[in-house]
């Protein structure tokens, strides 16, 4: 059965994970910009397991004293392990269900701007059977000309992964219609606008509608549904606005096999 949204709209369930007879995989990819974990920590992990996600791409990871500590804390209490990232890129951080192989990790600093803050890349190679996903967790600029050059960056270390199917996932501060969204959907397939599912907006609610996080894909990758899952089971109002200043995006996506 579907689930109601804050709208009242039938929302229909999302592709759960599995692996299908050909050997290719539905993996569910969760982004989601957690302010530092400085809010409701019990409200987050609970969003976070209710979406069954597969890997979580994280922004806003803890990036201070004890921050390992305070990653394991949410990869524990979420029921996911930690795979790469935190202070180490910066911020970006991902998160995976033992469902998933780990081939290889890497984080990367991006070129800082003096008086800016220091941004990085999030990236793993994972394997779901024999099905092979590059992963690359973002957050990017909030000044224009430097989140477009974080955007070329993004697109080349995505092709650096070197694997058939990837998917990048963030906070990009840009909206569809800025240059540097523009640029990545040119190049990627964007979640929602590709199979929109869910809730389009992921700016907290109560705030100026703005969807500024998103889930993309290469080319061979099918996205079976992605959007914010406000009205997915599990997922309360009361959490959403408790967990932090964003809404996760969620999306399904078949990965071939390799």
């Amino acid at each position: 059965m579907g689930s109601e949204t804050g709208t009242g709209v039938a929302l229909p369930d999302l592709p759960a994970s599995r692996t299908e007879p050909d050997g290719s995989a539905v993996v569910r990819v969760l982004s989601y910009n957690i302010r530092s974990m400085r809010d409701d920590v019990a409200a987050l992990a609970r969003v976070i397991r209710a979406c069954r996600p597969d890997v979580v791409c994280v922004q806003e990871a803890p990036r201070f004293f004890r921050w390992r500590k305070a990653a394991a804390r949410l990869a524990r209490t979420s029921g996911l392990v930690h795979v790469a990232g935190g202070a180490t890129a910066s911020g970006p951080m991902i998160l995976s269900s033992l469902r998933a192989h780990v081939e290889r990790i890497e984080d990367v600093l991006l070129p800082r701007t003096p008086g800016l803050h220091q941004r990085g890349f999030s990236t793993a190679v994972l394997h779901f059977g024999r099905a092979r996903l590059g992963v690359l967790s973002c957050h990017l600029s909030i000044k224009e000309w430097e989140r477009y050059e974080q955007g070329r960056l993004l697109l080349d270390r995505l092709a650096a992964l070197d694997v058939p199917y990837a998917v990048a996932a963030g906070d990009l501060n840009d909206r569809p219609d800025g240059r540097t969204f523009g640029l990545l959907a040119g190049a990627l397939q964007d979640g929602w606008a590709t199979k929109p599912w869910g809730r389009e907006h992921t700016t907290r609610l109560g705030d100026p509608l703005q969807r500024i996080d998103a889930v993309f894909a290469t080319e061979g990758v099918e996205v079976l549904g992605c959007g914010v899952p406000m009205g997915l089971p599990g997922v309360e109002e009361r959490d959403l606005r408790a967990a932090t200043d964003h809404l996760p995006v969620l999306a399904a996506l078949r990965v071939p096999a390799a």
